[in-house]
């Protein structure tokens, strides 16, 4: 990624995250921009999301991102528009880092147990 990218997916960041906590952010839950890919030619915008909702679907989060995207993007244009000729498409997906982490965890886990029992 240049620097350009790298800037504006930082800047992309920061403002969807703000947009998505005071706007579409469901009582009980919290969401989270995880990280955002930009494109090299700033047409597409990859916004990876966390949501933490001990009580609630988080499903839920994802339907009502999707259903105000055009607003969100909106949103967005209002805060950037001064910065960028075009204003990214945002594509939004579920950020399994935390999945994935607790999957390395349990196997590293089991490696350990399996190791110690073969030792004893």
């Amino acid at each position: 990624m240049s620097i350009r990218t790298e800037r504006l997916a930082s800047e992309l960041q920061k403002d969807l995250g703000e947009i998505l906590q005071r706007n579409y952010q469901p009582v009980g839950t919290f969401v989270t921009v995880a990280s955002v890919r930009v494109t090299e030619d700033l047409s597409i915008a990859k916004v990876y999301i966390s949501v933490f909702a001990p009580q609630g679907d988080p499903k839920r989060v994802f339907t009502l991102i999707d259903d105000h995207q055009d607003e969100i993007r909106y949103e967005l244009a209002a805060r950037i528009k001064h910065q960028v000729r075009r204003i990214p498409e945002l594509i939004f997906f579920e950020d399994d880092t935390s999945a994935y982490v607790d999957r390395m965890e349990n196997l590293f886990a089991k490696i350990r147990s399996e190791r110690d029992e073969r030792d004893t």
